[in-house]
């Protein structure tokens, strides 16, 4: 069960203000280890996934699911990493990309370059990444899409050239033990849904965020859970 994976380590400050309380290996394991995990809404247990799962696919959303059937689970698509991305200030940034559709690039010939290779050598997996509209969340656009950089659309690009700006996300751990995700280009709004409505199926937008700081609201927190313990309820975990 849960409680026997967890393991005593010393509190870990992941982008603040909140120390992580890190018996919690699902946050570590996420944000420390880049292990791939589930998203779970603290509202209803829905989780996170793309509208499409395919590699080809760029210019969809993501959507809260509430069950989890067999061709999500074959393609990963309920599970996401948390990857890191640099800093903002003293803030350590992430992408958001989804395990699904995942391609890893092949070897680049002589004089040829690729994305960066791991600790094995091998060149690091292509994944597609959550990328926020320049406009969001003003605009009526469609403020979220999962793509790689260079193949989302213009308003899904980087405003100050660097086409990641837009993919760049503070994650803040919340006082009640989740995760908030706050865009770079828009600090005062947060990972929500449209028109605020949590339901099956919801569209993931961003939302401004009324309670004006970076833990966030409860309405819009995160469970990151290990892909075994995904049918684990939120509310027996953290007891």
């Amino acid at each position: 069960m849960y409680t026997q994976e967890r393991t005593a380590m010393s509190n870990l400050v992941v982008g603040g203000p909140v120390a992580v309380n890190s018996y919690d290996n699902a946050i570590v394991a996420a944000l420390v280890e880049n292990r791939p995990v589930m998203l779970v809404h603290a509202f209803n247990g829905g989780y996170l996934r793309p509208a499409e799962l395919g590699e080809a696919s760029h210019d969809k959303g993501v959507q809260l699911a509430t069950a989890l059937d067999d061709t999500v689970k074959e393609a990963k698509g309920h599970l996401w990493h948390i990857t890191p991305a640099g800093f903002f200030g003293q803030r350590p940034l992430y992408f958001i990309e989804s395990a699904a559709g995942q391609v890893t690039p092949k070897l680049a010939g002589a004089g040829g370059t690729d994305a960066g290779r791991g600790d094995d050598g091998m060149p690091k997996p292509q994944r597609r990444r959550i990328t926020v509209h320049q406009d969001a969340p003003q605009s009526t656009a469609d403020t979220v899409q999962v793509g790689l950089p260079d193949k989302v659309g213009d308003k899904w690009r980087g405003k100050n050239g660097a086409p990641e700006d837009t993919q760049l996300w503070v994650v803040t751990v919340t006082p009640w033990g989740g995760i908030t995700f706050v865009p770079i280009t828009h600090p005062e709004a947060i990972l929500g849904f449209k028109d605020h409505a949590v339901t099956a199926n919801s569209e993931v937008s961003l939302t401004h965020n009324w309670g004006g700081d970076f833990t966030g609201t409860v309405i819009n927190t995160f469970y990151p859970r290990l892909p075994s313990e995904w049918n684990v309820p939120y509310h027996h975990v953290f007891t």
